[in-house]
C-alpha cells in the first residue's frame, strides 16, 4: 500500500513539475486573466470558454485518425521538401520603408548625440523614434481605445449598400539575404509613389511585408528556424536564410496577427522585432501572448470579427475564418482566428489568414471586394482536415468569392506541415486559377509584387528547384524526383 502511495505521489510530483515548467516556459504564450475573459464573453463568436466557427466546422481528429497521420508524416518522403535550400531574393525596400529606416537613423544619431548633454532628452529620442504614438485596446468593451486608434463595428451589408471602408477612409543566383538600396529599387519605389501601388514581399509561409500608402506592414511574421515551441526541434525552414533578418527591416508600423499557431506567431520573432514595432492588430485573446514577451498594453488593438480600426490613415477589418487556435494542449480554441482586409486610400488587400473554404468568404467579398491583391492560403491540406485548411481548388473559389483581382499563394514554400508535396499547392493552384482565367503571382521568396501591374512574377522557380533535387537526390531518392520532373516538364513533342 505505501509504495502504490508513494507511486501516485511521484506522480503527482512529477506533473506539478511539468505543469510549473510549462506555466513558466515564455514561448507558450500568455494566459488571459478573468476580467477579459468576461469580455470576450460578449463575442458572438465565443461559447463555453472558447471561440468557434460560425459553420460548426471542427478541427478535432478521432484518435486513430491522429495516430495515422503522425506515422504518415513520420515516414521518409522526399518530395514533401526540397533536398537543398531554397534560393531568396534579398529584399527591395520601397521609398517609404527607406524614409522611415532613414528617420529612424537619424533619431538614433540624434538621440546619441544629445546624450553627452541631457540623458533625460536622450531617452525621449530615442523612445519615438522606437515605437512612434502608441494606442491601446480597452478590455472593458469591444474596440475601444485611447488616444491615436480607434475601432468600429462593421455594419452587415449587400455589395450594392455603402462600402463601410471607403466611408471610412475617403476614398542573383545565391545572392545572400539582406536589403538591397539599388536605382531599380528605387526606381520602383517612384512608381509606386505616382500611381500610390501597394508592394508585397513574400518571407514564405504566411510571413508577408506589405508597403502601402507610406506605412509599413507585417503580417504573420513567423521568421524563426522551425514553427515549434521549441526552436530546434521540428521541420526547419527550406531557405537557409530569410530576405532581410528582423534585425534588418525598417521600422514597421504595424504587426498584423491571423491567430496564434507556432506557424503564424513566433516567440523569437516577436522578442527581436518588438522595439521596431509602433502597433500591434490582432484578433481577440492573442493580446495575452504580445504582453507576456513584453509589449506594453497601449500598443496592441484586439479586435472581433467585422470589427474595423484606423491605422493611421489605413482602415483595417478583422474579418472570419474558419480555423482554430491554441499553442498548449490546455488554450485550445482560447484566441480567436481570423483573415484581414486592408485598405488604402486607393487599393485594397485581402490576407486570407488560415481557414477552410466556407461561405465567409462571399460575404468578405460582399461588404469589402474587389481587392486589388489577395495573399490566400493554399498550402498544409489534406481532406481530412479540409475544414480548416483549403484544398488549393478551393483557394481558386475563395478569391472568386472575394473578387480578388489578383492572388499570391501563401502557406506553403517554407515548412513541412502536412503529406502533400511541397510544389503541390502552388501546382494545384495555377491549374485551377488557369480554368478561370485568374491572375497568380508566383513571386520567389523575397520577391515584390506590386498590385495593379501590367505583369505579375510567374516564374517557376519551384521547378529549377525540382530538377535541382532530381540531381542531387541518392540513389533511392533520385527515380522518384526524376519521375517527377517527367511530370513537371514532359518531353516536347
Amino acid at each position: 500500500m505505501l509504495k502504490i502511495t508513494g507511486l501516485f505521489a511521484g506522480v503527482a510530483a512529477l506533473g506539478a513539475a511539468a505543469a510549473a515548467v510549462l506555466a513558466w516556459y515564455p514561448p507558450l504564450g500568455g494566459r488571459q486573466e478573468a476580467r477579459r475573459r468576461l469580455h470576450y464573453a460578449q463575442s458572438p463568436h465565443y461559447t463555453g470558454d472558447k471561440f468557434a466557427n460560425p459553420s460548426g466546422a471542427s478541427a478535432s481528429m478521432e484518435a486513430g485518425t491522429m495516430l495515422g497521420v503522425m506515422g504518415e508524416m513520420l515516414r521518409r518522403a522526399p518530395q514533401r521538401r526540397p533536398s537543398r535550400p531554397l534560393r531568396v531574393e534579398p529584399m527591395r525596400l520601397g521609398k517609404a520603408a527607406r524614409l522611415g529606416e532613414e528617420e529612424a537613423s537619424s533619431a538614433g544619431s540624434s538621440g546619441r548625440a544629445t546624450a553627452t548633454v541631457a540623458a533625460d532628452a536622450a531617452s525621449a529620442v530615442r523612445a519615438v523614434g522606437a515605437t512612434g504614438p502608441a494606442t491601446s485596446h480597452d478590455a472593458a468593451s469591444h474596440g475601444s481605445t485611447r488616444a491615436g486608434s480607434s475601432v468600429s463595428e462593421a455594419v452587415p451589408q449587400s455589395a450594392a449598400q455603402s462600402d463601410p471602408l471607403q466611408a471610412e477612409s475617403g476614398s542573383q543566383d545565391n545572392a545572400q539575404p539582406g536589403i538591397v538600396h539599388s536605382d531599380a529599387a528605387a526606381s520602383g519605389a517612384a512608381r509606386t509613389a505616382r500611381s500610390g501601388a501597394a508592394r508585397v514581399t513574400w518571407f514564405g509561409h504566411s510571413a508577408l511585408l506589405v508597403e502601402l500608402d507610406g506605412k509599413t506592414l507585417l503580417l504573420d511574421p513567423m521568421l524563426g528556424r522551425a514553427p515549434s515551441p521549441v526552436p530546434w526541434v521540428g521541420g526547419r525552414r527550406y531557405s537557409a536564410g530569410l530576405p532581410a533578418e528582423p534585425e534588418q527591416l525598417p521600422p514597421i508600423d504595424a504587426v498584423i496577427l491571423s491567430h496564434d499557431h507556432y506557424d503564424h506567431l513566433d516567440y523569437g520573432t516577436i522578442r527581436k522585432l518588438r522595439h521596431k514595432v509602433k502597433h500591434y492588430y490582432v484578433p481577440l485573446g492573442v493580446g495575452a501572448h504580445l504582453r507576456r514577451w513584453g509589449v506594453a498594453e497601449a500598443r496592441i488593438t484586439e479586435l472581433d470579427w467585422w470589427q474595423e480600426a484606423d491605422a493611421d490613415g489605413l482602415r483595417l477589418a478583422c474579418t472570419p475564418a474558419q480555423h482554430f487556435s491554441g499553442r498548449s494542449l490546455t488554450d485550445r480554441g482560447r484566441t480567436l482566428w481570423c483573415s484581414w482586409v486592408i485598405a488604402g486610400a486607393e487599393q485594397r488587400l485581402f490576407f486570407s489568414g488560415d481557414s477552410g473554404y466556407g461561405a465567409h468568404f462571399r460575404e468578405i467579398g460582399e461588404r469589402y471586394g474587389p481587392f486589388d491583391l489577395t495573399m490566400m492560403e493554399c498550402g498544409q491540406y489534406d481532406p481530412r482536415w479540409a475544414d480548416i485548411h483549403m484544398l488549393p481548388e478551393q483557394t481558386v473559389q475563395a478569391q472568386l468569392d472575394v473578387r480578388g483581382k489578383a492572388m499570391i499563394p501563401v502557406h506553403w514554400g517554407a515548412f513541412t506541415l502536412a503529406l502533400h508535396s511541397w510544389t503541390d499547392p502552388v501546382e494545384r493552384v495555377l491549374r485551377a486559377a488557369a480554368e478561370h482565367e485568374l491572375a497568380v503571382a508566383t513571386p520567389r521568396i523575397g520577391e515584390t509584387v506590386e498590385a495593379g501591374a501590367e505583369a505579375y512574377p510567374m516564374t517557376p522557380w519551384w521547378i529549377e528547384a525540382e530538377r535541382a533535387d532530381a540531381q542531387a537526390g541518392t540513389r533511392h531518392e533520385r527515380p522518384e524526383r526524376e519521375r517527377r520532373m517527367r511530370k513537371l516538364c514532359p518531353p516536347a513533342k
